[in-house]
């Protein structure tokens, strides 16, 4: 990475050109008219600001990614139809809810260009992924592009190399269009920075669409992108897939290459972030990670794990076909009792999966403050040294994502602590290993009960205690950091929508926790009527095959019902 020297003091003149540039690169004849602040639903708005015609629309709204890639292939749609469709439908979400950070449609379409001419000449495609545009999480480079990852101090970082997973995207035939926003430092459950501002939700301005993949998450939610690759450390996929009713998927850390990634937190490895995607289909997460397995990443990435895909263990035929299959179900973690809806979304999981032949067994909460407890000291350990060294312009530390709060107040949880000796980081690493050894114990032990012969297949959890909420409300990510900090590969997948008849506000006058309490004061079934209530399917470590395959099996049993 190369940059211009930053002027100390300079930041706002540096983020105000950064937005210039940004809004040069779209098109002006796809301006829309401004949306007045009022408006907080804008997921019609691509119906109504007239700027698709009625074959975008219908490239765009296409519901499951295998049967746009099926089109591309036949050459029924074209990729320049497709790329233009999809950059133009992007355009729309980002005056909408501002999701993006880069946008480089020209040189989308001559790639897209590239591919046509391609399947022309060859009567085949270039890749499993020809002609998809996939959308890019602010932190994978692109060479000649800025990876800013939301710092005002890395305008002007212009990346030398493509990241090894942005390589292997274009060779199996993805067109890659945009980039998608973050939060400052990566590490929150919620969108905002001081260069690209906020991410808002598509279903309510008001509300967030998670973090830190918030902006692919709005932007996949509005059909602007099918499919879009983010990471995650304690969440950051999940969140906003479960926020905007996506299909998310966590692989376990080094299964997909990250050599080439800028990231918070660079050289932490007691609990690693995981690259993986988000999508508006399972097929869309499935096909992203058997096509990057499929072209060997460990021969380019140092750190991924040598393991090719496993078309057997996809098709679950060490589980008999995935006929008769047990699940575990958390029906929550002991801190946070889940909101209504998401209570419904188990019930509803747990009938369809019994329905279709499966057996269902309680998995009692145990030991997850102390897995809570090991990621965010691994996150803190150095003191604040990482996020300080990235806002050396004078650009503030955001500390608080409510917009209706000081940005610099310190929740407690963010209070920087003194820096860990190598012996206290070892201690901890220590700590984590034995930890993993428990839980594996206990998934094993499972075996007495499931019926089988096996222990359980997979366990269904909450992705989090509640749907989308306001911003600023966003609470401890712990439904999903228990799986980062034992390196499980988790999938979110939607299930319903809040619904005011159903979703009543239960009396309660014992809580959990004061974050428990600010759960239920927040929900609101009218004010959150229509929001995607989504759960996560969790597996051992490197079973990403399995995982991906059972929610296969987890989504043909609530089609059933």
């Amino acid at each position: 990475m190369t940059a211009p020297p930053a002027e100390m003091g300079e930041w706002k003149r540096h983020v105000a050109d950064k937005l210039e540039r940004r809004k040069a690169s779209i098109p002006k004849e796809w301006l829309i008219p401004a949306i007045p602040d009022n408006q907080t639903d804008v997921s019609a708005v691509p119906y109504t600001c007239g700027l698709l015609t009625e074959k975008e629309i219908e490239i765009t709204d296409v519901p499951d990614v295998s049967i746009l890639l099926q089109k591309l292939a036949s050459g029924v749609w074209s990729a320049v139809e497709v790329t233009t469709a999809f950059s133009k439908r992007a355009i729309i979400a980002q005056q909408a809810v501002n999701c993006l950070t880069e946008i480089f449609i020209d040189k989308a379409l001559e790639r897209a260009a590239e591919l046509d001419a391609f399947l022309k000449e060859h009567g085949t495609v270039m890749g499993p992924l020809h002609g998809l545009p996939i959308s890019l999480k602010d932190q994978i480079c692109i060479k000649g592009l800025e990876t800013t990852m939301g710092y005002a101090a890395w305008i002007g970082k212009v990346a030398e190399d493509d990241a090894v997973l942005v390589k292997l995207l274009v060779k199996a035939g993805a067109v890659l269009f945009v980039r998608t926003n973050v939060p400052q430092t990566l590490m929150w459950g919620e969108t905002a920075n001081n260069v690209f501002g906020r991410t808002h939700h598509p279903l309510h301005r008001r509300f967030t669409p998670g973090g830190s993949s918030g902006g692919e998450g709005a932007l996949i939610a509005m059909h602007g992108s099918v499919l879009g690759v983010g990471s995650d450390i304690g969440g950051s996929i999940r969140i906003p897939a479960s926020f905007c009713g996506l299909y998310g998927f966590k692989p376990s850390s080094n299964r997909l290459p990250s050599y080439g990634i800028v990231n918070s937190l660079d050289g932490q490895e007691s609990v690693p972030s995981s690259l993986g995607p988000l999508s508006i289909s399972l097929s869309g997460v499935s096909t992203l990670v058997r096509t990057i397995i499929e072209a060997e990443p460990w021969r380019y990435c140092p750190n991924t794990v040598p393991k090719p895909w496993s078309q057997d263990e996809f098709e679950l035929k060490g589980l008999g076909g995935g006929k008769k299959l047990c699940f575990g179900i958390m029906w929550d973690e002991g801190s946070m009792k889940p909101v209504p809806p998401i209570q419904r979304a188990l019930e509803m999981t747990k009938k369809a999966l019994e329905s279709a032949g499966h057996t269902v067994i309680d998995w009692q909460s145990l030991r997850h403050a102390e897995y809570v407890t090991v990621a965010r000291s691994a996150f803190l350990n150095d003191g604040n040294d990482d996020f300080n060294a990235s806002i050396i312009t004078g650009e503030p530390l955001i500390q608080s994502m409510n917009p209706d709060e000081d940005p610099s107040y310190v929740a407690p949880w963010r209070v920087p602590r003194p820096k860990a000796t190598a012996y206290e980081i070892w201690q901890l690493n220590k700590e984590r290993r034995a930890l993993r050894k428990a839980l594996l114990d206990r998934w094993e032990a499972t075996s007495a009960q499931t019926g089988t012969g096996r222990p359980i297949d997979a366990l269904i959890s909450p992705a989090g205690p509640y749907t989308a909420v306001p911003h600023g409300h966003v609470r401890s990510s712990v439904y999903t950091i228990i799986w980062n900090t034992m390196d499980y590969p988790s999938l979110v997948f939607p299930v319903t929508k809040v619904d005011p008849a159903l979703d009543a506000k239960p009396i309660r006058e014992d809580f959990w926790s004061e974050d428990d309490k600010f759960v239920y004061d927040t929900y609101d079934a009218e004010k959150f009527n229509g929001l995607p209530a989504c759960l996560q399917v969790v597996g051992p470590n490197l079973h990403e095959e399995q995982v991906l395959g059972i929610g296969a099996v987890v989504e043909a049993a609530l089609k059933g019902i």
